[in-house]
């Protein structure tokens, strides 16, 4: 049966809006005026809350198969629905095997069976020596690929060299597919490590930490990639950017018309370095949390439309490895752990600079949408989209505690944090798979492979 999504507040592309949405088959059909919902259909009046389109995660790490003691699909899609989220894009690690041939895609394909609360697509991985590998995963469907310039903390998803890089440009001339990388280089960080060894520096103190991941390894790395996705003319993404040093580089590049976009964390937006204490190490990730005018400038770079969009890099892991009891950030697992909380946390953040809601929609659905080759799908309330409807309470205000947690391990810096706008509800191609009273109907997600 059709049904019709109504309130006085919906963000369709053109802004927000009173609107009606009718829903057939699973997507949205029409867009109509507030009071033209047409009889006979199911009527879902949301009153004055906001619908919002279902919010695109494009940097996730499920980690399942081989890790799922880490996540897994059914905790992890869940998270996501939780906090508006309708369609995950997974990281090619830290699963096992890592997602960097035919075989390993067929592996977590048949893993998410029946366990996915939400849509889902898989990035594919670009490791040394597996370039020739590139072209059947994109024909398998992946939505593009994504590379270390640094070890990953993951032996079997190795770094790669300018030279793997070129090779693998090569493959991916003319696809469209986009390249994502971790833009970190290893020399600033070696050398920032052993002088803080020589030196004998504290490694439960987060000044440490920070200083062991300088600026100069996201700028050098990102210089490299500029030059690459000049000269093979091929989309290359930067994945979560923290230090603001790179900006400049970055609007040169934009200028000139080179092919690269960029996205930036809820937690760079949300933490400062000054406001970590010693020893947390649930605040670990990589780049790291830099200081509170480093986040303003990267606000700032969102703002302008130099920064395309805000995701989680949710990268959860077993509580014993952030090894909270020694608070040693040299031996933590890095990764922050989020998925369901990125929304509230943005839009708090944005009331506090006047920002309006619309931008949402951009930032968390439209252009993660896009990356992800997802447009006309995803990201957007508009004919011809899946009814990925998120029914939002924008002047909520709650404390996060461990039981508004969905992933698998209840370890986040989020914890106590009081946020303004909480999802009342989510929608996932017509159909609700969350509520104020928890999940509702069953798993029903699919993967969303590339044409």
């Amino acid at each position: 049966m059709a049904q019709a999504f109504r309130s006085t507040r919906v963000l369709t592309p053109e802004g927000l809006r009173p609107a009606t949405l009718l829903v057939e088959d699973e997507r949205i059909a029409e867009v109509r005026a507030w009071d033209e919902a047409p009889p006979g259909v199911g009527l879902h009046d949301f009153g004055e809350s906001v619908l919002l389109p279902g919010l695109v995660d494009s940097h996730v790490h499920i980690n399942e198969p081989g890790r799922t003691e880490w996540e897994g699909f059914w905790t992890a899609t869940r998270a996501a629905a939780s906090g508006g989220i309708t369609t995950l894009v997974d990281m090619p690690l830290n699963c096992v095997p890592e997602t960097i041939d035919e075989l390993a895609l067929s592996a977590k394909r048949a893993a998410a069976q029946g366990l996915t609360w939400v849509d889902w697509a898989a990035w594919g991985g670009v490791v040394r020596g597996n370039a020739v590998a590139l072209q059947p995963l994109a024909a398998a469907g992946v939505p593009g690929f994504k590379c270390f310039l640094i070890h990953s903390g993951i032996y079997g998803f190795a770094w790669v060299s300018e030279a793997d890089l070129r090779a693998a440009l090569e493959h991916l001339r003319g696809s469209g597919l986009p390249l994502l990388a971790h833009a970190e280089v290893a020399g600033p960080v070696n050398s920032a490590t052993e002088a803080l060894n020589a030196a004998s520096a504290d490694w439960r103190r987060y000044s440490t930490y920070l200083a062991s991941r300088p600026d100069a390894a996201e700028v050098e790395a990102i210089a490299l990639l500029i030059r690459l996705a000049e000269e093979f003319d091929t989309p290359i993404h930067i994945v979560h950017l923290a230090s603001a040093q790179a900006l400049p580089q970055l609007a040169e590049a934009r200028r000139c018309g080179v092919r690269i976009t960029v996205e930036t964390c809820a937690h760079y937006l949300w933490f400062g370095a000054e406001e970590i204490p010693d020893g947390a190490t649930e605040f670990k990730c990589a780049p790291p949390i830099r200081g509170l005018r480093n986040r303003e400038a990267l606000w700032d770079a969102l703002e302008s439309g130099l920064i395309d969009m805000v995701i989680t890099d949710h990268s959860p892991c077993p509580r014993a490895m952030k090894r909270r009891e020694e608070g040693r950030w040299d031996l933590a697992w890095g990764g922050i752990a989020s998925l369901g909380l990125a929304l509230p946390v943005l839009w708090t953040a944005m009331t506090r600079r006047g920002l309006s809601i619309e931008r949402i929609g951009t930032w968390m659905a439209a252009a993660p949408a896009k990356l992800a080759g997802l447009t006309g799908r995803k990201g957007a309330l508009a004919a011809g989209a899946d009814a990925d409807i998120v029914v939002f309470d924008p002047d909520a205000v709650w404390t996060v505690t461990q039981d508004h947690l969905h992933f698998r391990h209840k370890v986040s810096p989020y914890i106590g944090a009081e946020l303004r706008g909480r999802v009342q509800q989510t929608w996932l191609r017509g159909q609700q798979v969350f509520g104020q009273d928890g999940f509702a109907g069953k798993a029903r997600g699919r993967e969303l492979v590339r044409a």
